[in-house]
């Protein structure tokens, strides 16, 4: 219906901070963008958040509240060369004019290495004030040079209600959609809202979709019901596949898990799969849970994680994805303990700080004359030949390293057995060493 080229997500740019909808722990009264904002003070910082949350916004915001020069650079088609012509610029800007020039980059974190250290000395000097905008985890992303040079501000995802009024705030300003006096009912509206999952610009881009097939009634331009079905038919939630959103489902899954809730992982589980997840990349990660959340305390975790990983690869989806479905389910009503996955990282750190220690003599193998000749195996106790099958009182570890506890085990399931197990073992091994003492 509207014959205006400009996208309606960016006629709604807003131009002031009382028109910026989100982030109050940003720009709420008092609080550390809005004070830079208002009062002039511009510096190099990375506005960390998901799709549609007002990264780019922010970032014009505030070049235009300094009256700064404002370039623009995109990680994904920009080079070293674009960089060094915008730095020309700005140089020759701040010696003759005394300018400020503030560089925005889109997908910062695109930027290699090579690129990143390039802003540095700039950022440095003054020639330049970075606003950097990524969807991706800076400290995973972006180097420690580039992250020490800036601040770190993390966006989020907007509220039903910001992004509701996100809507509303185009459909009564004349610059969004104020003059095609539009009607949507109520639900309709907020079926825009969950359909968008936070993301302003993708509520704007439907309701403009939506405004384009509008029917005409009574003077008014209606948004039916069945215009917005065919706006969101096939559109499925957003899941961002390399982006901090895909950890933190993964993690909310892993973590309904490890706390025994079975209908909360379930959902996590439900929600991924509908947002495009490879449900082999589950497979994997619940293969993980088994060991590192439930261990010994339940081993047939693991082999059941490990069938529905070989089912799914058997029978693919949607069949294949139940199995996974099953073993979620089992891993999260079945016994927890982590005591491997503690003793395992215990152990790692005791293999780097000791380094290289010697294989005692007794538990080398000697499988030619020289080794024999050398001691090696010599004095070795085979347990099957000892009482109980066990060698009470032998001593496994390295000649130079006193012997370390890593494995507690918890008092469930299983490993109440295994403790047990343990237990009378400590004993034998208390009695032998007694003994040879004496």
């Amino acid at each position: 219906m509207s014959d205006r080229f400009e996208p309606l997500a960016a006629r709604m740019r807003p131009h002031t901070l009382d028109e910026f909808i989100g982030q109050p722990h940003l720009m709420g009264e008092n609080k550390p963008l809005r004070q830079a904002i208002e009062r002039h003070h511009l510096h190099s910082m990375i506005l960390w958040g998901p799709p549609g949350s007002g990264k780019t916004t922010l970032a014009k915001l505030l070049a235009d509240q300094a009256n700064a020069q404002v370039e623009t650079l995109s990680a994904v088609t920009s080079g070293v060369k674009d960089i060094r012509e915008v730095i020309a610029k700005a140089q020759e800007l701040r010696a003759e004019k005394n300018r400020l020039t503030v560089l925005f980059v889109d997908e910062v974190h695109r930027f290699n290495k090579a690129q990143q250290d390039a802003f540095l000395p700039y950022i440095e000097d003054g020639t330049l004030i970075l606003i950097g905008a990524t969807t991706e985890n800076p400290s995973f992303e972006l180097n420690n040079a580039l992250l020490s040079r800036t601040r770190i501000y993390v966006l989020k995802r907007l509220s039903e209600d910001e992004t509701l009024a996100v809507i509303d705030q185009a459909l009564t300003q004349k610059r969004g959609l104020g003059d095609l006096n539009i009607e949507i009912l109520p639900e309709l509206k907020h079926r825009l809202v969950l359909a968008a999952d936070g993301d302003a610009r993708q509520a704007l881009t439907m309701l403009e979709i939506s405004a384009d097939f509008a029917i005409e009634e009574r003077g008014h331009a209606v948004i039916t019901e069945d215009i917005v079905t065919e706006v969101l038919l096939g559109r499925v939630r957003r899941f961002d596949k390399g982006g901090d959103l895909f950890y933190e489902q993964i993690s909310a899954l892993h973590k309904s898990v490890r706390g025994s809730a079975p209908d909360a992982s379930l959902y996590w589980l439900a929600r991924m799969l509908d947002g495009g997840c490879d449900p082999e990349y589950i497979a994997r990660r619940v293969v993980r849970m088994a060991s590192e959340d439930i261990g010994n305390a339940d081993p047939r975790a693991l082999e059941i994680a490990l069938n529905a990983w070989s089912i799914f690869q058997r029978l693919g989806s949607p069949e294949g994805e139940l199995a996974i479905a099953q073993a979620v389910v089992y891993l999260a009503c079945a016994s927890k303990s982590n005591a491997v996955y503690q003793a395992f990282n215990q152990a790692k750190q005791d293999a780097v700080e000791y380094g290289s220690l010697d294989v005692p003599i007794h538990l080398r193998n000697a499988p030619t004359r020289l080794m024999k000749k050398l001691g090696y195996g010599k004095k070795y106790r085979y347990a099957h030949t000892e009482p109980h099958g066990y060698a009470a009182g032998e001593h496994y570890f390295p000649d130079d390293m006193p012997d370390k506890k890593y494995y507690f085990p918890v008092d469930r399931g299983l490993e109440i057995q295994i403790k047990e197990k343990l237990a009378r073992l400590h004993e034998l091994d208390v009695k032998a060493n007694a003994k040879k003492q004496s």
